[in-house]
């Protein structure tokens, strides 16, 4: 599980989510003019148009034919399932990881599949590997995904681990911004997608380790766009709900709205698609906590004690 801390960014949210109502309600959904008038059919269109284009931040990327991506963290989990979601859809995809066995032997039968290992955590290595790629040609999506994730709480708190979560979760990602985003400046294009989570959002037990990071990243996407976004560079934040991976393997709870990677894929594919900047899901659980994001510590807290029993 993955959460932000932003509330005025909550509230743009629960905005987006009124306006996207809006915009897909039936015409019958808008206050009636009465019985003598009539909304003509192309203005209620134009309407939802628009309103669908207030809600897109970024240019859609939904065309996958020819374009490059390189996936980091991706030997496994949200990462692997996203890759092949876009070879699928005809990108040709570059894989970085740590134990790359499996993705050697997909690309051994696919030469639109790339492999190079890579430990985040190794800055030499992150500008030698985004070097020799950028030399073959320009990047149009990065998406980082490298994660790491053991539950902590601060009766028990180990700072080696502590400072292991950052060091993959997010100092990785700024090996990597740092590796590619000159030659996205260079070129005015690109986009740049982090992969967060829900457990960023708000503080929650067991994430001592993991929801700092993750919240660090989520900030971190915001500024980039707000940095970025007048230079044809789009930024994109993935906060994925309960997925099963082998991170989230080590839960000992029932995982609510648990869903497939394969099914993650899908929702972040429909993301780019859509332009969006705050890719999240799976909503019947993710719209429910952006709500927790709005309470008082007052009585979020003593909620989530009583979910949680922790």
């Amino acid at each position: 599980m993955r959460m932000n801390t932003h509330t005025s960014d909550a509230s743009l949210n629960a905005a987006d989510t009124v306006l996207a109502h809006a915009a897909l309600a039936p015409d019958t959904a808008m206050p009636k003019a009465g019985p003598q008038t009539s909304v003509p059919a192309t203005t209620a269109l134009q309407e939802k148009a628009q309103a669908r284009s207030w809600l897109q931040l970024n240019a859609p990327m939904a065309d996958w034919q020819g374009r490059r991506v390189w996936l980091v963290g991706a030997s496994t989990g949200i990462g692997l399932a996203c890759a092949q979601a876009l070879r699928a859809a005809g990108a040709q995809v570059v894989v970085s990881a740590r134990n790359p066995q499996d993705v050697q032997d997909w690309a051994a039968k696919d030469a639109g599949v790339h492999w190079r290992a890579l430990d985040v955590s190794d800055p030499s290595q992150v500008q030698a590997t985004a070097r020799a790629l950028l030399a073959e040609g320009p990047l149009d999506l990065v998406v980082y995904a490298a994660g790491y994730y053991r539950a902590q709480r601060a009766t028990a708190l180990d700072l080696d681990d502590l400072l292991q979560h950052d060091k993959v979760n997010y100092q990785g990602a700024l090996q990597v911004i740092d590796a590619v985003l000159p030659g996205m400046l260079a070129r005015q294009s690109g986009h740049i997608s982090l992969l967060s989570s829900v457990a960023g959002w708000r503080g929650l037990p067991n994430g001592l380790a993991y929801g700092p990071t993750k919240a660090a990243l989520t900030h971190l996407a915001e500024t980039l766009y707000m940095d970025l976004q007048d230079h044809g560079i789009g930024v994109s934040v993935v906060n994925p709900g309960f997925v099963a991976t082998p991170l989230t393997a080590q839960n000992q709870f029932t995982m609510p709205a648990l869903i497939s990677p394969e099914q993650a894929a899908r929702e972040m594919l429909k993301g780019w698609a859509q332009g969006q900047f705050d890719i999240h899901f799976p909503k019947r659980f993710t719209l429910w906590l952006k709500l927790l994001r709005l309470l008082p510590y007052r009585l979020y807290f003593p909620l989530v004690r009583k979910f949680t029993g922790l």
